[in-house]
C-alpha cells in the first residue's frame, strides 16, 4: 500500500534510519589531463549549486566536488553509477572509486573528509551519476571510531529475474540480499550490520514492459521507492512519471511495472527504524539537540583531529587506478585478495 508520494529533488525525502539521500547528475566536459574541466566557471564561495545548469563545481575551485568538511554520528554510503570519486580524510585514508563501486564510511565520533570528482577522460565528456545515502547510527554507536570500507563493483551481487513474459529486472544488491545473493558486509558498527534490522539498499532496473514485485517483509519496516530514471512506472495501482518517490508498506509485496519504452530505474531503501530520536543539523546527526551543539563545539575547538594536508581540495593523479588506502597504511585494489602494508 502506498503511504506517501512526491517528486524527486537533489536531496531526496527519506525515512528512518535514512537521514538524507543526495542524487547527483552532472554532464561534465572533457578533462584537461590534470582532472580539471576544460570549461571554466567563476568560483563562488557559496558554492555552485545551480540545478538548472548542466554541471556544477559544488564547492570545488579547481576540480568539482566537496573539499574537506566534517561529519559526526552517521554513515555515508556513496554509490557511483557513472564517473569517478577521489576520497581523502583527516585520518590519512584515501582512495579512488568509480563506475559501480560503493564507499561505506562510518563517521562515528567525527572526522573531516573530502570528496572530489576528477575528470579523467580528455577525449569525451565525463558524466557523473551518484547517490550519497546518509544512514544514521544508533545512540550506542554514534561515537565509535571512524572507519570506511570499499564495496568494489566486482564484489557486488547482480541478480536478474524474468517475469512471466520473459522480460527482465536487474537488481544490484548494495545491502541486504535478493534470492540468496547477499551484499558485501558493511562497516562493523553500522545499523545495517545486524541482520535483524533487515536493512536493504537495491538498485532495480526494469526492461520496457517488465514487472517485478519487491517481496513482502515486515510491517515494522520503512520502505521507500525512488523512481529516478525512465518514462513511466506503475507502483502498485498508481502510475508515476519520472521522477517520483513513494513510501509504501513493507508487509505486502510492492508491485512494479515499467510502462515506458526505455529502462526504468528504481532505488529501494528499506529497514527497521532506529527506535530513538534522530536529529540532523548541517553535517552532524545525533540523538539530542545538546549533542548537536557539542558536535559544533568539538569541531570548532579540535577540528576532529585536524587536516594534515596543505589543501582542502585533495584529488589524485589522473593516471591513478582504483584503490583504497586505509588509516593503518594498508592499500587494497579491486580484483586482488591481498593488501599491501605501507605502515
Amino acid at each position: 500500500m502506498i503511504i506517501e508520494t512526491g517528486n524527486l529533488e537533489f536531496s531526496l525525502k527519506t525515512q528512518n534510519p535514512f537521514v538524507a539521500t543526495m542524487y547527483h547528475v552532472d554532464n561534465y566536459p572533457a578533462g584537461d589531463g590534470n582532472a580539471k574541466p576544460t570549461m571554466k566557471k567563476d568560483y563562488n564561495q557559496d558554492g555552485d549549486f545551480d540545478m538548472n545548469a548542466d554541471w556544477r563545481m559544488y564547492f570545488g575551485k579547481e576540480v568539482p566536488g566537496f573539499p574537506a568538511h566534517p561529519h559526526r554520528g552517521f554513515e555515508t554510503v556513496t554509490v557511483v553509477l557513472q564517473g569517478t570519486v577521489d576520497h581523502t580524510d583527516g585520518l590519512g585514508a584515501m582512495g579512488r572509486y568509480s563506475h559501480g563501486d560503493v564507499q561505506w564510511m562510518t563517521a562515528g565520533k567525527g572526522l573531516q573528509h573530502c570528496e572530489m570528482f576528477p575528470l579523467l577522460m580528455t577525449d569525451k565528456d565525463n558524466k557523473l551519476e551518484l547517490f550519497q545515502i546518509w544512514l544514521s547510527l544508533d545512540a550506542k554507536h554514534r561515537m565509535v571510531n571512524p572507519a570506511y570500507k570499499m564495496l568494489w563493483r566486482e564484489d557486488i551481487p547482480v541478480v536478474t529475474i524474468a517475469d512471466h513474459s520473459g522480460l527482465k529486472a536487474k537488481i544490484i544488491v548494495i545491502a541486504g540480499g535478493v534470492r540468496g545473493k547477499v551484499a558485501p558486509e558493511p562497516t562493523e558498527n553500522s545499523w545495517a550490520k545486524d541482520k535483524k534490522h533487515h536493512l536493504s539498499i537495491q538498485f532495480i532496473e526494469l526492461d520496457p514492459g517488465a514487472s517485478y514485485t519487491i517481496p513482502a517483509a515486515y510491517s515494522t519496516m520503512n520502505r521507500s521507492v525512488y523512481f529516478y530514471s525512465g518514462e513511466t512506472l506503475l507502483v502498485e495501482d498508481r502510475l508515476f512519471s519520472n521522477v517520483c518517490y513513494a513510501f509504501v508498506t513493507a508487509d505486502n509485496g510492492t508491485f512494479l511495472r515499467n510502462e515506458g519504452s526505455t529502462a526504468a530505474k528504481v532505488l529501494l531503501l528499506e529497514s527497521e527504524p532506529i527506535p530513538e530520536p534522530i536529529i540532523a543539523e548541517g553535517p552532524f546527526v545525533m540523538t539530542t539537540s545538546e549533542e548537536i551543539k557539542q558536535a559544533y563545539k568539538d569541531f570548532n575547538e579540535m577540528r576532529f583531529g585536524g587536516w594534515p594536508f596543505s589543501t582542502s581540495e585533495m584529488y589524485h593523479d589522473a593516471k591513478q587506478e582504483r584503490f583504497a588506502r586505509h588509516a593503518d597504511g594498508t592499500i587494497e585494489y579491486p580484483n586482488r585478495s591481498d593488501t599491501i602494508n605501507r605502515c
